[in-house]
């Protein structure tokens, strides 16, 4: 057919075309298809491909594509990236996008890093993590042997954890390896804490001593309290030492000489927990970055010299400039069998008489739990502790190592909880 009587009849088939039902062109369209060979049919793939498989991300600009990824759930992201190797390009491009995701999953985000790549690893990561602590995989055990009588002091920093027993001994052990670094002969041991060189032991015999780790030697006494100490801190800088006992005192004692220089009361249960900080907030008594003194006993938690009584079932988060709660967390689990362990930012480490448990504090739901033993579980707390508390404020693929919980064992032996290293 020649070019001009061809167009002429193109365009009266067009028009009638245009002039047919929405059926009749199917069945007109399927007649022709009918009568097509393979050049033809091949022919209209490809201009099918063109007009209905618009590929809407290449087309868009960068941050409107940027945009509407946001929208997108971390796992149909990772699909995304497997349609072609433009849109896996675009994906991995959108740092915003992936910082998200990881923010999400309570990952802390660091603002200079901004490779996007960089954080889609990350996100395979944390996806791993969590999917680690929903499934009890995330920690494993391991057990301190070397104590013949009860153990019951326990005190962690920098992967050392120090031991308190009744057999008259402070051990200090590498947790890492389990193995024994210190051993040194002591009275009986209520409570520890220690540095570089000190070992700082308060005893059931109602007194408080300093050891030196290279000879053993005691180098300091202090003597005064009228019952068990079961805790104490001290602060080499301010060259002070506080202790709480059985008999409800608190004192203050010269670090250097042992010498009493303040006793204060008002506390009515015994006084299990002293910590010596630098307050944060600004209050009547105090500004911030002076020191305060923080004491407990089953009823009060005292900023000296305020108190105020808890009497209700739940975790407590203060307002210490004006001593009035503002969050009261109420977990899944019964709370008056549960134990704070710590908390943080993002988490909290809760445990109970069976498990240890981690929740995510923004929706307060328990992301992860781990089964624990029959262990002896001491009124005072003084039996069990948490130990790197840094993840709390927000995992970052660096902080998920090392101890988890310690507590010690009716058979005198530490139990050990640890981060499992993340594959």
């Amino acid at each position: 057919m020649e070019k001009a009587a061809f167009e002429g009849w193109l365009e009266s088939v067009s028009t009638t075309f245009l002039a047919l039902s929405d059926q009749q062109r199917n069945q007109s369209l399927d007649h022709l298809i009918s009568l097509s060979g393979a050049a033809q049919l091949r022919h209209l793939s490809n201009r099918l491909e063109a007009l209905l498989k618009r590929d809407f991300l290449r087309l868009l600009p960068l941050e409107l594509a940027f945009y509407l990824l946001r929208w997108l759930d971390p796992q149909t992201l990772l699909t995304c990236c497997l349609v072609c190797k433009q849109w896996n390009k675009v994906i991995n491009a959108c740092t915003e996008v992936w910082q998200s995701v990881c923010r999400d999953l309570g990952w802390r985000i660091d603002e200079s890093i901004q490779d996007a790549t960089h954080w889609k690893g990350v996100y395979l990561k944390a996806k791993l993590r969590m999917k680690q602590l929903r499934e009890e995989d995330a920690f494993e055990t391991s057990s301190l042997i070397g104590h013949s009588a009860r153990v019951y002091a326990l005190y962690y920093r920098d992967g050392l954890l120090c031991t308190g027993s009744d057999d008259l001994s402070a051990k200090l052990w590498d947790v890492r390896t389990g193995q024994c670094v210190y051993g040194i002969q002591t009275h009986t041991c209520a409570t520890v804490k220690f540095d570089e060189q000190k070992l700082v032991t308060g005893s059931f015999d109602n007194t408080i001593a300093c050891w030196e780790w290279s000879t053993g030697a005691k180098i300091q006494q202090f003597r005064g309290h009228t019952g068990a100490v079961f805790s104490i801190d001290y602060n080499d800088e301010l060259d002070t030492l506080v202790s709480g006992s059985a008999d409800f005192t608190v004192k203050v004692w010269s670090l250097s000489s042992g010498t009493c220089v303040n006793t204060l009361t008002g506390h009515t249960e015994w006084v299990t927990k002293v910590h010596l900080q630098k307050s944060q907030v600004e209050s009547m008594m105090h500004s911030p970055g002076d020191y305060i003194l923080l004491s407990v006993d089953k009823y009060e938690i005292k900023v000296w010299p305020i108190g105020r009584e808890i009497n209700y079932l739940g975790i407590y988060q203060w307002d210490f400039a004006s001593f009035d709660v503002i969050r009261v967390i109420k977990p899944q689990q019964d709370p008056s069998s549960l134990s704070l362990l710590s908390f943080g930012e993002v988490f909290a480490l809760l445990f109970d008489n069976h498990h240890l448990y981690v929740m995510d504090l923004r929706t307060e739901v328990t992301v992860g739990r781990w089964p624990l033993p029959a262990y002896r579980k001491s009124k005072r707390g003084s039996s069990f502790l948490p130990g790197v508390t840094a993840w709390l404020n927000g995992l970052d693929g660096k902080n998920d190592a090392g101890l988890v919980f310690a507590t010690s064992m009716p058979d005198h032996s530490i139990h050990l909880v640890l981060w499992r290293e993340n594959g």
